[in-house]
């Protein structure tokens, strides 16, 4: 049983196929429609991979360590970079078209954090739509694949022991494996480059069923998305490929202002500051240099927000864009519940530490969706059932959006985040529970009240256990 539409799921779904097994994809809408709606389909960005002569996974692994500011787990970085060629290698067999170079071999793109250009993609910036287009080919393809469309899953079947399939709003159905790939959590606020659905539902339903989670406080704030505040264009984001071929950010009176290479942790945390001193809501980023043609889907994105990229500055602030946090599973997707594996945006690895590099997560899907395949089939079958629990999910309001922005946004402080305790949504308030206890500031997690690092929380993860007790962990 695999849920969830994405990149990681579909991949997870078809590798799980070819082992022999036969899979459930469950689509909480008809299947084309429900890919449009995830983030994948919308990823501007490529893989991450070190494909190029003079690069290599030591090099890729160093430069994800970097960026994850002393929190990335070593064994799932070393996974990531080893496997991330052989994943590049797997998609153009199973037919996706990467862009080529001159040469004939992908052609390679610079983002920031990265020492090299190991950046794949499809399409230029539109990526992750050329992904997902050929793995619902592939899908639709295998007889060994049954979708479920127009069903959605209201709670996993577990006795809190063992997961033993999902609750779907037509009945249970049962399954040796559950995979979980229902995508991020990122439009929990307001202001975000996320399609609406991305709320972390999946890290509710693992949490209600007994699995932990862990790192929730750490969210990704991408820092180039339009900012066009009361606009429905506010928050598309503006991918940062563009800045690797030389996109540039002005402050107000036009002046450049810092490097648009540097982590995004880092990026943000500058414009910021720009934004505080020039008393605006708002940077500039300078497109006059790209060619159209090389990101179509950005300038007609720009355009169809009224803007003219070609002859002036774009406005653009941070927005919400990758929850780092998730499920806690291991190097093969399996959570602390047994029968339950997680894959994609809503697992937690360690691999990004406290702030991920630029074009790993999609890496992330094919890798470990990869490794999740190969385990679940060998997940023996449950018998008896557990009785099918009462619970059902029941997802976060607009007013709960508005206040993980205010009070949880790309800085925090322990009198806002006290606030969140009491959310009606589960997950607000058990980020906010994480948030306060982190009494530091690290990659993503910037706290005003604690403005810098602690060497003492160096490699030290939160973990929710399953009655949400939180403890610290540390990840070898």
């Amino acid at each position: 049983m695999v849920v969830g539409a994405g990149a990681a799921g579909m991949y997870t779904a078809l590798r799980a196929a070819e082992a022999g097994a036969k899979v459930v994809l469950v689509s909480r809408k008809r299947l084309r429609e429900a890919v449009r709606e995830s983030a994948s389909f919308w990823a501007q960005g490529g893989l991450a991979a070190a494909l190029a002569p003079g690069d290599s996974p030591q090099r890729h692994a160093q430069d994800t360590l970097n960026a994850g500011r002393g929190l990335c787990r070593a064994a799932a970085v070393e996974v990531l970079v080893q496997d991330a060629p052989r994943a590049v290698a797997e998609l153009v067999e199973r037919g996706v078209g990467f862009d080529l170079g001159p040469d004939g071999r992908p052609a390679l793109a610079l983002e920031g954090g990265h020492s090299a250009r190991r950046i794949v993609h499809a399409g230029g910036s539109a990526t992750g739509k050329a992904l997902t287009d050929r793995l619902i080919e592939l899908i639709e393809q295998s007889a060994a694949i049954d979708v479920r469309e127009r069903s959605s899953v209201v709670a996993l079947w577990s006795d809190r022991e063992r997961c033993v399939g999902v609750i779907t709003d037509t009945g249970p159905v049962s399954a040796r494996a559950t995979i979980l790939a229902t995508g991020g959590g990122a439009a929990l606020w307001a202001r975000t480059t996320n399609p609406y659905g991305a709320i972390a539902a999946g890290a509710v339903l693992a949490h209600v069923a007994g699995a932990e989670l862990a790192d929730l406080e750490l969210c990704q704030f991408h820092p180039t998305a339009l900012a066009l505040p009361g606009s429905a264009h506010d928050g598309t984001l503006l991918t940062e490929a563009l800045r690797g071929e030389g996109a540039r950010l002005l402050d107000a009176s036009g002046r450049r202002f810092t490097d648009e290479l540097a982590p995004r942790d880092e990026l943000t945390r500058a414009i910021l500051d720009r934004m505080e001193q020039d008393g605006t809501d708002h940077v500039a980023l300078d497109l006059r240099a790209i060619d159209p043609a090389r990101f179509p889907n950005v300038f007609a994105a720009c355009r169809a927000a009224g803007l003219t990229p070609e002859r002036e500055p774009v406005p653009v602030a941070p927005a919400a864009h990758y929850l780092i946090g998730g499920i806690r599973c291991d190097l093969d997707g399996r959570t602390t519940l047994p029968g339950l594996y997680a894959v994609g945006e809503c697992s937690c690895t360690g691999v990004h530490g406290a702030n991920r590099l630029a074009s790993n997560s999609l890496t992330e899907c094919f890798v470990f969706g990869a490794r999740a395949a190969r385990a679940a089939v060998r997940e023996p079958r449950s018998r008896p059932l557990p009785p099918v629990p009462e619970w059902r999910f029941t997802p976060p309001t607009a007013r709960t959006r508005e206040a993980m922005w205010r009070l949880a946004g790309p800085r925090r402080c322990a009198t806002a985040l006290e606030r969140l305790r009491d959310d009606p949504y589960p997950l607000a308030r058990l980020l906010a529970r994480a948030a306060l206890a982190r009494e530091e500031s690290r990659g993503v997690h910037q706290r005003s009240d604690f403005p810098r690092a602690d060497a003492r929380l160096d490699g030290l993860h939160l973990v929710f256990d399953r009655d949400s007790r939180l403890r610290w962990e540390r990840w070898s």
